[in-house]
This record gives structure tokens, C-alpha cells and sequence, in this order.
């Protein structure tokens, strides 16, 4: 699957009427919009799942990137002498919750669009899109941005985008994570744990059928939610002669296999994680599994935020010096405000609107922040792709290096089919 549809399933496994906007988007494409020192800020909004069922820190990454960002763009003039003002809102992780922080920041706050949201139930995806406002760099946690125009998911869509996800209801991903540890490091036989829950066991058997179109040998390992035994699951990994591992676990889960899998001694060619565990915090979520920590890998569609050589990586860095640790979702976050800001400038001269916004993000030239993602594209094809050329960007955890980064991200390219399934 793409990384970034992987994730989204990752993430919700563990886990009426839209009001619009007061006045007609006319009235705000003519309205005059000042210039200079004086000039009244711009308005953004950000909704987050701050609070959730997932935990207290799960989904604040894009937030906290896109939040770095405008405060560095504000202390160097702005846009056109403009400052941008941030509206945040947290949803708690629910429905409701989420309409709720639709209609404060769109219908009473009025902002111009919404960037890097990052919520658990976008509810409240229809009313964006009714509103005409870009929702700007968001995480596919759901399907809403393989299914309402005017939002832009992070990582782009080829779907009609017309009211229902996908095609008929189905999304598509490709298999270039298993082709890259086959191609790269002659990996044949890959390990999923999952839990036997629901959503999860779903989610397993999705990242099975990726692996066996791989040509992989798939060995199933499942554990009780509850009361899980991973032990036992590690046991049996290591006796069917494992290359690679992933699962479909949260974190405190994946903390647990890992240090499993060093009791029994498990030694396997990586760990594979998704872009929302790309953190720096692995030393200590970690701590008990030296040797699996250690064959930790990430995969994603945006540069490493450990690639400090590089100057995009490197001016986010500078800017989320005084964060307490770092992650590829901050990143993600910063490289969504980004977006916005090449947008606004766009529309500078003639004014900074809603639709003025969204016409350049409609209009057709791949975006990449600066080097900071993949080239992402937005296209409404009529029929799903049966192929496609797809990069992945993939980093090893070394104790006392990080992050470190395998390859060229634009480089690291493959053809692979892609696979349907139900959101």
C-alpha cells in the first residue's frame, strides 16, 4: 500500500446538515484586501484530535509543524506584510466534536482554509467542502480526502473526489514498501501481527494480500487484544525464519512485540514501522528491545526530518529547536503550513480568498514544499489506476545516529500494481 493509506489504516484501527459559509464566495473574491504593516492578518485553522481515545499526544505532530512554521513566517513579515493567524481547535477525537470545530472555524472564525488537519472522525469533512474551503496538508486518517473536492490530504489523490471515496467506494495503494525490502535486501518471508480485533485483523489481512502480490511467503501471527502473548507470536516468527515484520498494532503494542522478540531472540531484517512512529523518541519507547530497536525501519512519503543536509529539513529543524522531540508528522505539519503560504502568495496581489486559494492548489503542477515530500499530485481520474510508478522515502534507527536515511526518497522508485480495497 502507499504510505500514506497504509497509515491512515493503521491509525483508525485503534481507534447532517453542512452550513456553509454566511455569504456567497463572491462576496469574499471581491472584497479588497489591504496591504502592509496594518493590514488585517490572515486567518487559518487547524483542527486536531488533541484529546483522543488514541491518547494525549498521538495526533498533535502536524499541528505543532504547521504551528513552528507560521510563527518563523510571522517573525519574517508575513505574507505581503500580512501575519498569519492560527485558529486552533480540538475535536477529542469524535464526530461531534469534530462538526463542532468545523462550524467555529469556518462559519463564525471565517478562515480562509484549514491546514494540516489531523483528526481521528472527520465528520465534519462534508461541510469543508460545501464551504469551498482548501483544507490544506490534512492526514489521511479517513477517506474524506479521497472523497470531497476542495480538501487536500498530504499525499495527494487520483480519486473523482464526488461525494463517495474512491471508485465505487474502493481506494487503491500499491505494493512499493514490500518491493523495495525484496529488491533492496532480499527479504522472501514477512511476518504481520496483528490483534484479533476487528479493524485490526482487517488492516492485516490488507498488508497480507500487498505481501503475496510480492511474492512473499506470509506468516499470520494474531494476539488477543486483551491479553495479548507476544511471546509466543515473537516464538513462532523466529521458528518460521521471519525477514521482516510488521503488524497492526499501536505503539505501546509494537513496544511490546519488540521487546518479545528480544527475549527469544528474534533477529529479523527490519521492524517495519509507519510514518506516525517516526519519531525521536524511540530510545525510550524502546528502552526494553535493544536488538529490535535497532532493526527499526520507517517508511513514508516525505523526507527524512533526521536529513539535516538537506536546507528544507534543515530550517525546520532550526525552528523546532525548543520542541521536546521531534517527528516526521511535525515535519509533515511544516511542509503543510508551507503549502498554504506558496498558495496565499499566489493570491497576494489580488487578494487571499478562499477560492483563489484552491485554484492553486487545483492547478495541476505537482508540489513538493521545498523537497520536503514526494511530488504530490491531485488528479480526478475516471477509472482507478491498475499500475503506477510510486517512491518511497525509508530510514534505519541506529543507536547513536537516529534516523538514518536509505537512499534517495525520488530515487527509490518502483512500478507496481495497485490493489483495491474498502476504506
Amino acid at each position: 500500500m502507499r504510505p500514506g493509506t497504509a497509515l491512515a489504516a493503521g491509525l483508525v484501527l485503534l481507534l447532517g446538515t453542512a452550513c456553509g459559509s454566511r455569504l456567497p464566495e463572491s462576496d469574499f473574491e471581491d472584497r479588497p484586501t489591504p496591504t502592509g504593516r496594518d493590514a488585517a492578518p490572515i486567518r487559518v485553522g487547524i483542527i486536531t484530535s488533541a484529546t483522543s481515545p488514541v491518547g494525549g499526544s498521538a495526533f498533535t505532530g502536524p499541528r505543532d509543524g504547521a504551528k513552528a512554521f507560521f510563527d518563523r513566517l510571522n517573525a519574517r513579515g508575513g505574507i505581503a506584510g500580512r501575519t498569519v493567524e492560527v485558529r486552533t481547535c480540538d475535536d477529542g477525537g469524535s464526530g461531534v466534536g469534530n462538526n463542532e470545530c468545523v462550524h467555529r472555524l469556518v462559519d463564525e472564525d471565517h478562515v480562509v482554509a484549514l491546514v494540516a488537519t489531523t483528526a481521528l472522525d472527520y465528520a465534519g469533512a462534508s461541510r469543508v467542502s460545501r464551504a469551498g474551503v482548501p483544507d490544506i496538508g490534512g492526514q489521511p486518517i479517513g477517506a474524506a480526502y479521497d472523497t470531497y473536492p476542495h480538501l487536500y490530504g498530504i499525499y495527494g489523490s487520483l480519486a473523482p473526489r464526488t461525494g463517495s471515496p474512491g471508485w465505487d467506494g474502493k481506494l487503491y495503494g500499491g505494493t512499493e514498501v514490500y518491493r523495495y525490502f525484496k529488491r533492496e535486501h532480499g527479504a522472501r518471508t514477512a511476518a504481520v501481527v496483528s490483534y484479533n480485533q476487528a479493524a485490526s485483523a482487517a488492516y492485516a489481512r490488507l498488508v497480507v494480500r500487498g505481501l503475496k502480490a510480492e511474492g512473499y511467503r506470509v506468516v499470520g501471527e494474531q494476539v488477543d487484544f486483551a491479553l495479548p502473548n507476544f511471546r509466543a507470536a515473537a516464538a513462532d516468527l523466529k521458528k518460521q525464519g521471519a525477514d521482516l515484520v510488521f503488524d497492526a498494532l499501536d505503539t505501546h503494542g509494537n513496544s511490546r512485540l519488540c521487546a518479545a522478540m528480544d527475549d527469544v531472540g528474534a533477529e529479523v531484517t527490519a521492524k517495519v514501522t509507519n510514518v506516525q512512529n517516526w519519531t525521536s523518541t524511540v530510545p525510550e519507547d524502546f528502552k526494553d528491545a535493544p536488538r529490535c530497536r535497532n532493526a527499526l525501519w520507517a517508511t513514508g512519503s516525505s523526507r527524512n526530518h533526521e536529513d539535516t543536509g538537506h536546507p528544507a529539513v534543515r530550517e525546520f529543524r532550526d525552528a523546532t529547536k525548543g520542541l521536546g522531540s521531534h517527528s516526521q508528522w511535525q515535519l509533515e505539519g511544516w511542509a503543510a503550513a508551507r503549502w498554504f503560504t506558496d498558495a496565499a502568495r499566489s493570491c497576494a496581489p489580488t487578494g487571499v480568498t478562499r477560492a483563489c486559494v484552491d485554484r492553486f492548489m487545483n492547478r495541476g503542477t505537482p508540489y513538493t514544499a521545498g523537497g520536503l515530500l514526494l511530488p504530490v499530485t491531485y488528479e480526478r481520474l475516471t477509472e482507478p489506476p491498475k499500475s503506477r510508478r510510486s517512491c518511497v522515502s525509508v530510514a534505519r534507527w541506529k543507536d547513536g545516529e537516529g534516523w538514518v536515511s536509505q537512499g534517495d526518497m525520488n530515487r527509490t522508485c518502483f512500478d507496481v500494481p495497485q490493489l483495491s480495497y474498502r476504506p
